[in-house]
C-alpha cells in the first residue's frame, strides 16, 4: 500500500498509556458503536494489560473520569469458563502481529484465537478465527463492561439460530445517572449450541436473562471456521437498533465492512496533506488527526430518531443528531478545529447543541448521551457556540442561539432542572465574581463556586466572547454590557501576593468580597484543575488589562519566561518540558509552570504572541511537540475527546485560535515544509515553510500572502475559508 496513504499514517496505539486513555480498536469518523479490545483500564484498553477482557462496543476517547462504557464485551474461547466473571475468564494475548488502523484492529488471544475488528457508524464488528477443526464459542456478556463501568441492569435474549439482542444500563460518567442503551448482534452462520448466565450460574439451552446489577450474558458455540459477529447499538429501542444493524451491515461481509470503513477514514483523514521525510512524525500527525475526528458521536439512529434531554423521541429530519460534549476541553481547540475542517458535520453539531437547550430547558457543559453530568466548570458552552457561530455554521439558527446563550448567561437554572449551569451567576451578576465556597450545594460532580477564582475567570472570557456576537446581530445594550462583564477577572486580582519574585496574581474571594486567607498561587484552593499560576493567563481577550496588571510587557514576558523555564528552553527543549514543566496527567496542584496535559493553559504559549513576542511563541510551541511521539505514551494528558490532538494538528500547521469568538488564529513557526488543508468548500489553504525543520528551534520570520505581503500577526478566517497560500520564512535559532 502506498506509504503516503493517511490509513497507513496512523497509528492507534498512541495515547493507550500514561492515562491517554484512547482505545486502539475500529471506529468509524464520528460514529456511535466501535469495537475495541476491553482489558483492565476504567477508559478500555491500557497498552500494557496482560489480558483482554472481551472487545467491547463503545468507547470516549481520552476521556478522564471513570465509568466510560465497553458495553457488551465479546470474547471468543474454546470452552465454557467455569467462572463468568470477564475478570476471571480474560485471555491472554501477544502485541506481536498486532495491529491498530483507522477502521481496523487484529490480535491473537491465547489458545491461537485471532480477532479482528472494523465498525460502521452504529455497529461494532468482529471476525473471530479460531485453530482448525476447533469448536468456537462467543461469550456475550451484558453485565459487565469496561473496568469501574457499573452495569445497574440488563438482558439478554437469543433469538433464533444467528441473533442475541438485550439491554444495558450503566453509569453515565463524572456524576452522571443511568442511561439505557438496546444492542442487536447478528452472526454470519448458524450457532448449535447456546445459553444463558446470571446472577446464580449459567443454563444450556436457555434463552432469556434479565435483572439488576450481576454477572449476566450468553454463549453461543459455532461449529469449525470463523465468525463474524455484528453489534449495533441504539439508545431509542430495540427497533432502532436491529434496524441500525440492518441499514448498516445487510448483506456484507467484514472485509466489505472493513473496506467502507478504511475508505471512510481515507476520505476524512484526507482533508490536511503534510510534506514530510519523517515518518514518526507523519504518524504522531495523522494518529492526532484521527483523535479529532473521532467525536462527537453519532446520537441519532440509521432512521433519524434519537433520544433527547426530554427522554422522549425525536426526529433528525436531513441532518444528523451528535452527541457527548466534552465542552470545558473541546471549546479551546476541538472545536474550531471541526468547525475549519468539517463544515456540514459543525452545522449539526450546533444544531444539536440547540436541540439539547429546547429539549433539556438549559444549555449543556458535559453532556453524555442524553442527560447533563455537570462535569467541570464554568461557561464553555458559550465560546464554543459563539466559535460555531463565527465560522459561519449557524446560519438560520443566530438569534435562537443568541437568545439561548443570552438566557444562560443571565440566569440560572431552577432546582428542579438536572442543568446546573451558572450557579455562580448571583454574585457574579451583583459583585463580579463567583464567590470560593466549597459547602455550595451541586447536582452532579461539580459546581462553580468550589472553583469561584477560575470559575470567575471562565465566566468573564465567556462574556467576552458573546458580547462579540451580540453586537454583531445588533444587540447593542446587550454587547456592551457583556463586554464590561467580560472584565470581571480583574475583580480577582490581588497585588498584594507575591510568588517566585512575581507581583499580583488572582485570587479566590469569599462571599462577602474578602480575600481567601492563607492563600499561595500555587495551591489548589478556588481553581479547577489548576493553579492561579496556569489561571492567571485565561484572559486572552483582555491582553491590555492583564499586560496593565503584570507592570508592563516586560513585566509579563519575564513572568513568561519564568513560567516556561524558557531559558532552558532554548538549551534542550526537550528535556526542559519532560523535567520543568509538569510532567503528570493529573499533577493539576502545588504547579507553578505550564502543565501541557491540561486545558486551563492550553493558549499559554500564545500570549508571548499576544503581549509582542512572537518568535517566543515559536519557541515554546516546538518544545511541547516533543511531547507528542509515537509510541503508546505519545499523548500528552488525557485526550479529552480529541482536545490535546487538536492542539496538536493546530500546532503543526502554523496557527492556532487562541481568542475565541474572534475568528483570528495567532501564527508561529509550522511544523512541515508543506501542509495543505482541503476545505469542504472546495477551496485550499497551503501553508509553505522551505525551511521547516524539527530538529531545530525555529521562529517566523516574515509570513507572505495574497492577502497581505508583510509580516502578519493574525490570519484572519475570512482568508483561509476563501482559499489562500501562507508562504512562511523561517529563522532558526543558536542554542
Amino acid at each position: 500500500m502506498d506509504a503516503l496513504d493517511p490509513i497507513e499514517s496512523v497509528n492507534t496505539f498512541i495515547g493507550t498509556k500514561d492515562e491517554g486513555n484512547t482505545f486502539p480498536g475500529a471506529s468509524m469518523p464520528f460514529g456511535k458503536a466501535h469495537s475495541s479490545p476491553v482489558g483492565s483500564h476504567y477508559a478500555g484498553y491500557r497498552y500494557d494489560d496482560q489480558q483482554i477482557r472481551g472487545f467491547g462496543h463503545f468507547f470516549l476517547s481520552g476521556a478522564g473520569c471513570w465509568e466510560q462504557g465497553g458495553l457488551v464485551p465479546i470474547l471468543p474461547v474454546t470452552q465454557l469458563p467455569q467462572n463468568f466473571d470477564h475478570k476471571r475468564y480474560a485471555s491472554g494475548y501477544t502485541h506481536d502481529g498486532e495491529i491498530g488502523k483507522p477502521g481496523y484492529y487484529k490480535v491473537k488471544l491465547d489458545r491461537d484465537i485471532t480477532v479482528e475488528c472494523t465498525a460502521t457508524t452504529r455497529a461494532g464488528v468482529e471476525r473471530y478465527t479460531f485453530p482448525g477443526g476447533v469448536q468456537g464459542t462467543l461469550l456475550v456478556n451484558v453485565g459487565q463492561a469496561n473496568d469501574k463501568e457499573p452495569v445497574s441492569a440488563s438482558s439478554v435474549r437469543i433469538v433464533g439460530d444467528r441473533t442475541i439482542v438485550g439491554t444495558v444500563e450503566t453509569q453515565a460518567f463524572c456524576g452522571g445517572r443511568p442511561y439505557l442503551t438496546h444492542f442487536t448482534t447478528r452472526f454470519d452462520r448458524p450457532f448449535t449450541q447456546f445459553g444463558t448466565w446470571g446472577p446464580t450460574g449459567s443454563k444450556a439451552g436457555q434463552r432469556d436473562s434479565a435483572g439488576g446489577a450481576g454477572l449476566r450474558g450468553a454463549w453461543v458455540t459455532f461449529g469449525p471456521g470463523p465468525v463474524t459477529a455484528m453489534t449495533a447499538l441504539s439508545q431509542v429501542d430495540e427497533r432502532g437498533a436491529a434496524n441500525n444493524l440492518e441499514t448498516e451491515t445487510g448483506g456484507r461481509t467484514f472485509d466489505d465492512l472493513r473496506n467502507e470503513a478504511q475508505e471512510a477514514w481515507r476520505a476524512e483523514l484526507g482533508c490536511i496533506e503534510i510534506e514530510t521525510d519523517d515518518w514518526d512524525e507523519r504518524a504522531v500527525f495523522y494518529t492526532a488527526l484521527y483523535h479529532v475526528l473521532l467525536q462527537p458521536l453519532t446520537g441519532s439512529d440509521a432512521d433519524g430518531r434519537y433520544r433527547g434531554f426530554d427522554n422522549q423521541v425525536h426526529q433528525a429530519d436531513g441532518w444528523t443528531y451528535y452527541e457527548y460534549y466534552s465542552l470545558w476541553d473541546t471549546y479551546r481547540a476541538h472545536n474550531q478545529l471541526l468547525a475549519l475542517l468539517r463544515t456540514k458535520r459543525s452545522q449539526d453539531i450546533a444544531r444539536s447543541i440547540l436541540a439539547i437547550h429546547d429539549q433539556g430547558g438549559w444549555l449543556p457543559r458535559w453532556a453524555y448521551a442524553n442527560q447533563e453530568t455537570n462535569c467541570m466548570t464554568g461557561d464553555p458552552v458559550t465560546p464554543f457556540l459563539v466559535d460555531l457561530w463565527r465560522f459561519g455554521h449557524l446560519k438560520g439558527f443566530e438569534e435562537q442561539a443568541y437568545q439561548a446563550l443570552l438566557r444562560n448567561a443571565d440566569g440560572v437554572p431552577p432546582q428542579t432542572s438536572r442543568f446546573q449551569g451558572r450557579s455562580g451567576n448571583p454574585n457574579y451578576l451583583a459583585n463580579g465574581f463567583v464567590q470560593y465556597d466549597k459547602r455550595f450545594p451541586k447536582k452532579g460532580q461539580d459546581t462553580d463556586p468550589h472553583h469561584g477564582a477560575s470559575a470567575t475567570l471562565e465566566y468573564a472570557l465567556a462574556d467576552a466572547t458573546l458580547a462579540i456576537m451580540a453586537a454583531e446581530l445588533g444587540h447593542a445594550e446587550d454587547a456592551e454590557r457583556l463586554r464590561k462583564r467580560g472584565l470581571n477577572h480583574r475583580a480577582l486580582w490581588d497585588n498584594s501576593v507575591t510568588d517566585r519574585g512575581f507581583t499580583g496574581f488572582p485570587r479566590p474571594k469569599l462571599q462577602g468580597g474578602a480575600w481567601l486567607s492563607p492563600f499561595t498561587p500555587q495551591g489548589p484552593e478556588g481553581f479547577h484543575e489548576g493553579t492561579a499560576w496556569q489561571y492567571q493567563w485565561l484572559c486572552q481577550h483582555d491582553i491590555t488589562g492583564l499586560i496593565t496588571a503584570l507592570g508592563g510587557k516586560a513585566a509579563a514576558e519575564a513572568r513568561l519566561d519564568d513560567f516556561f523555564a524558557y531559558p532552558d528552553l532554548l538549551k534542550d527543549p526537550a528535556k526542559t518540558v519532560r523535567e520543568k514543566w509538569v510532567v503528570g496527567p493529573y499533577d493539576y496542584y502545588n504547579q507553578f509552570r505550564y502543565n501541557p496535559n491540561n486545558e486551563p493553559d492550553l493558549h499559554a504559549p500564545w500570549m508571548y504572541a499576544l503581549i509582542g513576542k512572537p518568535e517566543k511563541t515559536s519557541v515554546v510551541v516546538r518544545a511541547a511537540q516533543t511531547l507528542f511521539v509515537n509510541g503508546p505514551a505519545g499523548v500528552t494528558g488525557n485526550d479529552d475527546l480529541g482536545t490535546m490532538s487538536a492542539w496538536y494538528v493546530f500546532s503543526a500547521l502554523g496557527m492556532y485560535p487562541a481568542v475565541p469568538g474572534t475568528g483570528e488564529f495567532v501564527p508561529h513557526a509550522p511544523k512541515f515544509t508543506k501542509a495543505v488543508v482541503h476545505l469542504e468548500n472546495g477551496k485550499d489553504i497551503v501553508i509553505k515553510a522551505e525551511a521547516a525543520d524539527v530538529t531545530k528551534t525555529q521562529v517566523v520570520q516574515r509570513i507572505r500572502s495574497g492577502w497581505l505581503s508583510k509580516t502578519k500577526d493574525r490570519i484572519e478566517l475570512a482568508e483561509l475559508r476563501s482559499g489562500t497560500t501562507l508562504e512562511v520564512d523561517l529563522r532558526t535559532l543558536s542554542n
